[in-house]
């Protein structure tokens, strides 16, 4: 299974993963938030159903230098990136189920599928340019 909770020490696994075109599904979560706890096991389990992809657990407050400036309104907040595309970016229920669905199809669509969702709007637009995990690691770890 890859699984990491986000620590300082442990970015560069992160960001290896990233590089490498591995899947990531990061939930960004906070650490008072009562229902981020309780969706934390739901998640891991997932992360277990899918060990070819790389989850992140992403605490918003202890890693502000990293996603400090992302918007994020409600919790938990999933990112599903490959390499420097942002497939997805919101808030989710605590249940993975859709979760799940939407991970599925993303990982289904080609590259040029994704090229073209990712300009497809100004909203998915802004998530290449604000929300890529893999350039936020580049700039706070090199």
């Amino acid at each position: 299974m890859s699984y990491q909770k986000l620590d300082q020490t442990n970015r560069r696994q992160l960001a290896e993963a990233l590089r490498n075109d591995t899947w990531v599904v990061a939930c960004l979560c906070a650490n008072w938030c009562g229902s981020c706890r309780e969706y934390e096991a739901a998640f891991q389990a997932w992360a277990a159903r899918y060990p070819q992809h790389h989850f992140a657990w992403i605490d918003i407050e202890d890693q502000a230098d990293l996603v400090g400036d992302l918007d994020i309104d409600n919790f938990p907040t999933l990112l599903i990136e490959r390499g420097a595309t942002v497939a997805f970016f919101g808030p989710m229920e605590p249940d993975t189920r859709l979760a799940e669905r939407i991970l599925l199809a993303q990982v289904d669509k080609s590259d040029a599928e994704l090229q073209s969702e990712a300009s497809s709007s100004a909203e998915r637009r802004s998530w290449q340019q604000d929300c890529s995990l893999l350039d936020k690691l580049a700039d706070v770890i090199g």
